[in-house]
């Protein structure tokens, strides 16, 4: 098979898992997952779905455990839309890199002190949009950085000043 429609039968197995996990699995267990690929052998006897589920290992655990419970349904669901000879048989694999990368992320965070420069130059930006919001007034700056009081008013709300003929 070729490897574009590999990727192509991948894609379909990983999108249909996903929407049926989604919308039509009621497992209790079966809870906060997020199909991230698939990943199909070439001749799609067997696919291997690889999975990010948030929680305690022990609830990973029994996700999974409802996923291989539900296999079933979801391959029939699969078989609807894929349409090959063969449905492949699913094997659901954790993936812990959705969830490293969060707790890298948070202990990231928590090395990192707060820029109070930056925090300080937003409060100061929010400070003054608030002033010129309440005020009604706002300006605008010339090339030389210098506020210009912006004029509302159209050419048709202005009298002309011109003398009649």
């Amino acid at each position: 098979m070729t490897t574009r429609r590999l990727a192509k039968a991948a894609e379909a197995i990983r999108e249909t898992v996903s929407t049926t996990i989604l919308f039509e699995l009621r497992d209790p267990r079966v809870k906060n997952v997020t199909v991230l690929s698939a990943e199909a052998a070439p001749d799609l006897r067997t696919a291997k779905v690889y999975v990010s589920v948030m929680g305690t290992p022990k609830q990973q655990s029994l996700c999974l455990h409802g996923l291989e419970s539900a296999r079933g349904y979801i391959q029939a669901k699969l078989a609807d839309r894929l349409q090959t000879r063969y449905t492949p048989v699913l094997k659901f694999i954790l993936d812990p890199g959705v969830k490293r990368s969060i707790e890298a992320s948070r202990l990231l965070r928590e090395i990192m002190p707060p820029h109070d420069d930056d925090s300080a130059a937003h409060e100061e930006l929010a400070d003054d949009w608030d002033d010129q919001s309440a005020s009604g007034e706002f300006a605008e700056t010339d090339a030389a950085g210098n506020e210009v009081p912006v004029d509302d008013s159209s050419p048709d709300d202005q009298e002309d000043e011109r003398p009649p003929a």
